[in-house]
């Protein structure tokens, strides 16, 4: 959420700013907005006073024996009380209303954000690998014969209709071993720690991270009001909810492998084939909450640390800083992972790791005390897929395949698949 007073003081900034979205300027509407909410809090505030002076005079007229101006004292007092709540009431229904249009407005996106309409204008600022010369034609990950036994759409669509898998036996093993290896990696390697945490969520959890009230329609909702969280973004970020903390709590730093559920509306016709945009999935979760000072740097790092996935993999990536026009609601700066699919001869997307700056933290009311005194601060967010557990599996897939149909897997998940690296044409796995 943006605040009010920073509008105030710069309303050009904030215009130029949301222009570079290509959203239209709102400033006028809402300092409009909020200059009605302040006159109804000032002339609560001086009806107040006005009230507490005649209170007071309501005793001295009684001992004096002035009973008019004891009785027109004490009219006054209730004509004013009724007065003051009702411009309360006013200024608590405008500043709800202010409130609602400051949370649907998308985050100020970083300086260094280059401008742009769609994922064209995304800008390349590393390339990792190099993808494999292969001698035959390389397959889509459904079309590997060693994978279509263990990659069953057909039964999905019978139990919950379009855009759901049904994994077994060796793929299903080598999806579990990847959420494993990245979990494991980033506990042992870089220091995140681990949460197991709830997939059900209250609206105000979600209104924290920015999926709502804007985006419910991308979400599920169930009959008793929770929703089924899109990423555990939601859970980890929220954490910090409503809490101030001491600065020498941050940096936090969190990773949670977890079901995600998306209705993908939108996506009508994209994706369509195979297992790449499904409305259930997994995926390890990255989130940090820092000092403000320390948030672009964590960035870099939580980059890093997705990136280094894909490097033990093997899987050959680029890494692209999103345009203006691409980036989400709520990030101020995003950098997109995308590995190389043979299958597709092209990158797409496996990570996003954006910094929401204290756009969520607002939202939350999520603040920290300094160490030196002084007054509280919200605390910055960050979030990024490392990975997603699905895409990673299409990719491990598609670029080890094989002329014959079998698939050779990277050598990093062998503790955790016996040592068995190669899936078979049946779909099980051996030495």
């Amino acid at each position: 959420m943006h605040d009010i007073r920073a509008i105030r003081e710069n309303p050009a900034a904030f215009d130029a700013a949301i222009a570079r979205r290509g959203d239209a300027p709102v400033s006028s509407d809402l300092l409009r907005l909020d200059e009605s909410r302040r006159a109804k809090i000032l002339a609560a505030e001086t009806a107040q006073a006005e009230q507490n002076k005649a209170s007071k005079e309501v005793g001295a007229a009684k001992a004096r024996g002035d009973e008019d101006e004891f009785q027109r004292l004490r009219a006054l007092v209730s004509e004013k009380k009724a007065e003051i709540a009702q411009m309360q009431n006013e200024a608590k229904d405008l500043d709800a209303l202010l409130t609602d249009q400051l949370i649907r407005i998308a985050n100020l996106p970083a300086e260094d954000v280059p401008e742009g309409e769609d994922e064209n204008d995304n800008v390349e600022i590393n390339r990792w690998g190099t993808p494999r010369e292969l001698d035959f034609a390389p397959k889509e990950h459904f079309e590997i014969q060693a994978v279509q036994n263990g990659m069953d759409f057909e039964t999905a669509a019978k139990l919950s209709g379009s855009r759901f898998v049904l994994l077994s036996g060796g793929v299903a093993r080598i999806h579990r071993a990847l959420a494993q290896f990245m979990l494991d990696t980033h506990i042992n390697e870089n220091e995140l720690t681990e949460v197991n945490g709830p997939v059900l969520v209250l609206s105000e959890m979600m209104q924290g991270t920015g999926q709502l009230p804007k985006f419910g329609e991308d979400s599920y909702q169930t009959r008793e009001g929770w929703w089924l969280i899109p990423t555990s973004e939601v859970s980890l970020t929220n954490i910090v909810n409503d809490t101030m903390i001491e600065e020498s709590y941050l940096p936090r730093r969190y990773t949670a492998h977890s079901l995600c559920f998306r209705s993908e509306a939108g996506s009508a016709g994209k994706d369509t084939r195979g297992m790449l945009r499904q409305h259930q999935f997994e995926k390890v979760e990255m989130v940090s909450v820092t000092h403000p000072d320390k948030s672009d740097d964590e960035q870099k790092r939580m980059l890093r640390c997705a990136e280094g996935i894909l490097e033990k993999l093997g899987i050959p990536y680029r890494t692209v800083i999103l345009c203006t026009g691409d980036m989400g609601f709520g990030a101020r700066r995003t950098f997109d992972i995308e590995a190389w699919l043979p299958g597709q001869d092209t990158y797409r997307e496996i990570s996003s790791v954006s910094t929401c700056g204290d756009f969520q933290a607002r939202r939350m009311n999520a603040r920290f005390r300094p160490e030196g005194g002084g007054k509280p601060e919200y605390v910055h967010t960050l979030n990024g897929s490392g990975l997603a557990v699905g895409r990673c599996l299409i990719a491990v897939l598609e670029n080890g395949q094989n002329a014959d149909g079998t698939v050779t897997l990277p050598e990093v998940l062998a503790p955790y698949l016996g040592g068995k690296l190669t899936l078979q044409l049946d779909g099980t796995l051996a030495k």
